[in-house]
């Protein structure tokens, strides 16, 4: 059977929790953030956790981490 290869790409954007939880940042924080509210960017500093429906294919894509 051939090696399995982490995705680089998803392994930049996801890290798994200590009890397997796949952690996740948030969108639209990148530009036009003058239009966005205070209260809005600071929540979108906040870490969410990927859906329990997204993370069999998120486990995929990173299998050692």
């Amino acid at each position: 059977m051939p090696k399995l290869k982490t995705r680089r790409g998803a392994a930049k954007r996801f890290k798994v929790t200590g009890s397997g939880k796949v952690r996740r940042y948030r969108a639209y924080r990148r530009h036009i953030l003058s239009t966005k509210t205070t209260k809005q960017k600071r929540h979108l500093r906040q870490s969410g956790l990927v859906s329990a429906a997204d993370r069999r294919a998120i486990t995929y894509l990173i299998p050692f981490l």
